[in-house]
């Protein structure tokens, strides 16, 4: 009379080594394909192509579902929603994965759906897209290689600033109005803002540190919801990276190496997109691992592997009633700053009258890095001086050094280059500013040309009681750790710092390491584990 239950077998986790790859790219005959590439192994696709009108084109490619199995979605897509309603799950991915498979399973059950294997892969594929990831935009934000992500409109597709390929039309387009207005909607909602016919404009962060920028409905866009989505990099360039990259050289890196541990204030300029924060975050992980550093930013980007840094964001809430901003600005943040002894302050953008306080914290000795759009030296003073910015030319003066970038194309590919790094010397008799430039980009050659002369070098000789072959020996030997750096392909910044370190507290040791650094790196992780024993001792006896 009593059956027993059947118990189903759970179906284990989707495994790319182990299973079958669950999309099948259909391309048009006509197209070469230029490249491929998994953004999710076996789950999602991109292919770079070419079409027969020479053509750059995004493909992406996801698991195609049957009817059975698209009816089954859209039923989950409600049925799953009010069973996690009711949970109480924690915040981190695992948890909410675990939540949604949960109520997947238990939905499956309860109207006795039976699924294979490879439908169960594609239906949480497309759940943990639309729930936890960014919907029909999550294989481009996982795509590393990509920089923004611009929709203009439904019925447009979207296209992308690819490190490759420049600019490219993707194969994604909204058809439906309805469908945009709903992505520009989640994706404000995502980072607890709202947009609406009322307030049709939101500037914000996602919670992987991208910049975005929406527009809702034709109220200021005739096209209809757009958005843009400029890429947060989670792991940041260290100087081996930018060197490789052949952004800077062995010997401009030195020069910002010494310029770091002497204290001096540096300034990056160039248009958009040149690498000005890229180039900040780099030359930063210079500055020696107990000094103080507060960062002061719009939009998080500065990442550092510093125990003593604090780390902080101008607040980006809207009250949805009243729409009033938080009034705590860039400027407000840079006074509380100055009350808590930074040794480092490194500020994203200047852009309005915080300027005039963060050279005023130059003027007071404090070291500042900190980045300006301008493209030369001369319309980055110009710019300094005038509105909105008001910094008085005598205040100039406590600037030490102006790296300028640009953002240029060599057949066919977007580079970026330091067209010059030079020194801020002096106000002269007359009130103009004296300049002295250190090195010199040629775009004939592609190389910088260095000048040999610093006014910084003579400095640091001063105050350290060196003579000038003391700053040719000292350059020789950081030049060698670098150099050792990129031949043993260290390039991960918490790496990259970790030998920096290194070398400020035993110079020696790290010279006599040169053909192995690696050895630092495991002294440095069994030397952390050792302090964290230490502790945890001390703390068992405090108890």
């Amino acid at each position: 009379m009593f059956k027993k239950k059947e118990v189903r077998e759970p179906v284990p986790e989707y495994d790319f080594e182990r299973d079958d790859p669950l999309v099948t790219p259909e391309l048009n005959p006509s197209y070469t394909v230029v490249e491929s590439y998994w953004t999710r192994p076996g789950l999602a696709l991109i292919v770079i192509a070419i079409t027969p009108s020479n053509e750059y084109v995004y493909l992406v490619f996801e698991p195609s579902l049957t009817p059975f199995e698209k009816e089954v979605l859209e039923r989950l897509f409600a049925g799953v929603r009010d069973i996690l309603i009711l949970e109480d799950v924690a915040l981190d991915t695992e948890s909410k994965t675990k939540a949604l498979y949960d109520a997947m399973d238990a939905y499956l059950e309860r109207f006795e759906i039976e699924l294979e294997p490879n439908s169960v892969h594609k239906i949480r594929y497309y759940l943990m897209r639309n729930y936890l990831g960014w919907n029909i935009l999550d294989p481009l934000q996982n795509d590393i290689d990509i920089e923004d992500i611009s929709c203009d409109g439904y019925n447009t597709p979207i296209f992308l600033f690819h490190r490759n390929y420049r600019n490219i039309r993707t194969s994604i387009v909204f058809e439906r109005q309805e469908d945009l207005d709903a992505m520009v909607v989640m994706l404000a909602q995502k980072t607890g803002k709202h947009i609406s016919i009322s307030s049709p404009i939101v500037d914000t962060s996602l919670s992987d540190g991208s910049r975005a920028q929406l527009t809702y409905g034709k109220t200021v866009s005739s096209h209809g919801s757009s958005f843009t989505i400029r890429k947060f990099r989670e792991v940041p360039y260290s100087p081996v990276d930018l060197i490789l990259n052949q952004t800077f050289t062995v010997e401009e890196m030195v020069f910002f190496w010494l310029a770091v541990e002497y204290n001096q204030s540096i300034l990056f300029i160039g248009g958009t997109a040149s690498g000005k924060t890229t180039s900040l975050n780099a030359v930063a992980q210079f500055i020696p691992h107990l000094s103080k550093v507060i960062t002061i930013e719009d939009t998080r980007e500065i990442t550092l592997s510093h125990q003593n840094w604090l780390a902080s964001v101008t607040p980006d809430v809207t009250n949805v009633s009243g729409g009033d901003r938080a009034s705590i600005e860039m400027f407000d943040l840079l006074k509380a700053a100055m009350r808590q002894r930074p040794e480092y302050i490194l500020v994203g953008e200047v852009r309005g009258v915080e300027a005039q306080t963060l050279f005023q914290a130059m003027n007071t000795g404090h070291t500042t890095f900190s980045t300006l759009h301008a493209g030369s030296v001369d319309s980055a003073i110009h710019r300094l001086e005038n509105e909105p910015l008001n910094v008085p030319r005598a205040m100039i003066e406590s600037l030490d050094i102006v790296s300028s970038q640009v953002r240029m194309y060599r057949e066919g590919k977007q580079i970026r280059r330091c067209n010059e790094i030079v020194e801020i010397v002096g106000i002269s008799e007359t009130n103009d500013v004296i300049v002295n430039t250190v090195f010199k980009y040629r775009p004939d050659t592609d190389t910088p040309v260095y000048s040999a002369r610093s006014e910084m070098f003579a400095h640091i000789a001063e105050i350290s009681g060196n003579d000038m072959n003391w700053i040719s020996r000292e350059q020789q030997r950081r030049a060698m750790v670098i150099e050792a750096m990129i031949d043993q392909r260290i390039r991960d910044y918490r790496d990259v710092s970790e030998i920096l370190w290194k070398y400020y507290s035993m110079p020696d040791k790290v010279i006599a390491s040169l053909e192995d650094l690696s050895v630092l790196l495991e002294s440095g992780i069994m030397a952390q584990t050792l302090h964290r024993n230490l502790k945890a001792d001390l703390d068992s006896l405090l108890i």
